[in-house]
């Protein structure tokens, strides 16, 4: 099987290595390496020079010498230490706390990430019986692909699940120690995960009008349900929480700021009943959501149901939530701190091929199923007040979010290649041209590469925006350039934006080394003479006007995810063989941007390029 996706430059093909044991090869990964003080720092400072005037630069480059020459080998020197005691590598406990768990928004929105998955073939979308609001087409698609995942899941128990590799590069599985029975906990200041490693609930969770219920999915021996044991498991849970009383959503809580989730929880926590309810959710395998009433028909209305559905009938905390609308649409909802998305549609994408293929789930379970119970909660004054302050707080960020789904379709990566170009590169490039093209100045930009050939590797940041770039977008804009200047430039920052993701595949990033030093200071004092991090540079360069990942997945998802700064924008893009497709998001009440106009200068420059590549063809 092959599944595509970026390591910031190339869009290349992962391969599962078969009759391979899922974590036999770890022993063989390197290592994360700790770049050398004096090197991160001299391309930290390029990386900001087009975001600078003269003046701005030379006071960076003043500040980045006496951070070298000052306090940053100390520090360094700590961030040594701290990689001698580390099981897996120096950035991975700091990254998990400081890019996730210390976050105090909600996650809601602002860091879960979302998707739509493909519908199946005609042939396979058979429905079947129905239970209160939930279609039979629903129950039966979510039975489908939940028992596709358990299987996956006790693959991964047995270590039979093949390890994933890149052109022969093994890639590191440890976080699939982390995809099934985990939840992200809120706590004062900073959250906790919660992990079963192996994972040994029986159960998975079902959300539906608002409520839970816990479904259990393994028989007394251990045995795991089959697709038809799952739907009617699930058609019993609807059934259970039907019958309950109307109540109010404690799910609605995780929608929330995670100071306000982390006092109405242990206010809950004090009642017997909300511990057995809370620890049912917490430890479930994973979460099912049938939503019931009127669906999108649409692209852009079925993505924001699934990135928010206005904070309702979803437990965001958990590390995966299947959705699963009227229709038998089927999407995700993703917790993103212990796990990478592209690792997670890894199991979702063998869970549709399957699906496709009409492949059976092996399973031997017998028919004596524990009954599935609806989750019953005690609810004091203080935490319905909560629980209604979460439902207004989840509407208002949901409708502040604007999403589009655009496909300017001419071309795609066959066509990039052919005039030898990346195709990651090649849309980086454009996306830095187009924003300069709609707003006249460069744009701070996240690429997220992946670092999965190392040791417990997450992801690092390939800063796009490069002299390059700026170089290229500027003579772009200009009418009187000649076009073999700009196809001259429009080289150089392709050559430049594959030059600085060599550096970060290699372990030589800017951003989570400078991170992490950053973490090693200890009191005041110490953070006055850290003059890199207190230059204006610094900040500028890290608030993502543009946060961009590239999610090609052979058509398999259409993901999303909202901006990380007030002013900026969220691009998740694809690059097929034959199209170029990306989901753009921006906020409503940002006065800095403007999605549709965005949009449309993509598309612009796109064709641009495109045009001028083959006018150039002609004149060779």
């Amino acid at each position: 099987m092959r599944l595509l996706y970026t390591t910031g430059t190339l869009l290349r093909a992962s391969t599962f290595a078969r009759g391979v044991s899922t974590f036999a090869r770890q022993a063989e990964l390197p290592r994360l390496p700790l770049p050398a003080l004096e090197d991160t720092v001299a391309r930290y400072v390029r990386s900001v020079k087009p975001l600078l005037n003269s003046t701005q630069l030379a006071q960076t480059e003043r500040a980045a010498a006496a951070f070298v020459g000052g306090i940053g080998p100390e520090l360094q020197q700590r961030l040594r230490e701290v990689d001698a005691r580390a099981k897996g590598s120096w950035l991975e406990e700091i990254w998990l706390r400081k890019a996730y768990l210390e976050g105090r928004a909600p996650c809601y929105v602002h860091s879960n990430w979302a998707g739509v998955l493909s519908d199946p073939p005609t042939s396979v979308a058979t429905a079947g019986p129905g239970a209160g609001r939930a279609t039979g087409t629903q129950i039966q698609r979510a039975a489908r692909l939940a028992a596709y995942l358990l299987e996956n899941c006790d693959a991964l128990v047995a270590e039979t699940m093949a390890p994933d590799e890149q052109r022969g590069v093994p890639q590191c599985m440890n976080q699939m120690r982390w995809q099934f029975g985990t939840t992200r906990i809120p706590r004062a200041g900073c959250d906790e995960l919660r992990n079963q490693d192996p994972p040994t609930a029986r159960h998975i969770v079902l959300m539906y009008r608002g409520q839970a219920a816990e479904v259990p999915v393994y028989d007394s021996a251990g045995r795991r349900a089959s697709p038809t044991q799952i739907a009617e498991q699930l058609a019993c849970a609807v059934r259970a929480v039907d019958a309950m009383p109307e109540g109010p959503s404690v799910a609605s809580l995780t929608a929330t700021d995670r100071d306000a989730w982390a006092r109405a929880r242990g206010l809950l926590a004090r009642d017997a009943v909300n511990r057995r309810a809370l620890e049912s959710i917490e430890s479930a395998l994973f979460i099912v959501c049938l939503d019931d009433g009127p669906e999108a028909t649409k692209m852009e209305g079925r993505l924001a149901t699934m990135m928010h559905a206005h904070g309702n009938n979803r437990w965001f905390d958990k590390a995966i939530q299947l959705v699963v609308l009227p229709s038998g649409c089927l999407g995700v909802n993703c917790e993103h701190a212990p796990v990478d998305a592209l690792t997670t549609v890894r199991l979702l994408v063998e869970a549709l091929d399957r699906e496709r293929s009409r492949t059976p789930a092996n399973s031997t379970a017998s028919s004596e199923l524990p009954e599935p119970t609806a989750l019953r909660w005690a609810v004091s004054w203080d935490v319905a007040q909560a629980i209604d302050d979460a439902r207004i707080g989840a509407r208002d960020l949901a409708d502040d979010l604007r999403m589009l789904v655009c496909t300017p379709g001419t071309f795609g990566a066959q066509w990039i290649k052919s005039i030898g170009a990346s195709p990651d590169a090649f849309f980086q490039v454009a996306v830095q041209a187009a924003h300069f093209r709609l707003h006249g100045r460069p744009a701070p930009t996240y690429e997220s590469a992946s670092m999965r050939h190392f040791h417990h590797g997450r992801t690092e940041t390939i800063r796009s925006c490069t002299s390059e770039a700026l170089a290229f977008s500027r003579a772009l804009a200009d009418r009187e350039a000649p076009l073999r200047t700009k196809l001259h430039l429009f080289r150089a920052a392709i050559a430049a934006q594959v030059d600085y993701a060599k550096a970060v595949a290699a372990g030589a990033g800017v951003d989570r080394h400078l991170l992490a030093l950053r973490v090693q200071l200890r009191d005041a004092d110490e953070a006055r003479r850290a003059a890199l991090f207190e230059d204006p540079a610094y900040a500028l360069s890290s608030s993502y006007t543009l946060s961009t990942s590239n999610v090609t997945t052979g058509g398999a998802m259409c993901g999303a995810f909202a901006p990380v700064v007030p002013g900026g924008y969220g691009i998740a893009y694809s690059i097929d063989p034959d199209a170029v497709s990306f989901r753009l998001s921006d906020w409503h009440h940002s006065a800095e941007t403007d999605a549709p106009a965005f949009r449309d200068a993509i598309y612009s420059t796109l064709a641009d390029l495109h045009a001028a590549a083959e006018h150039a063809k002609g004149l060779e």
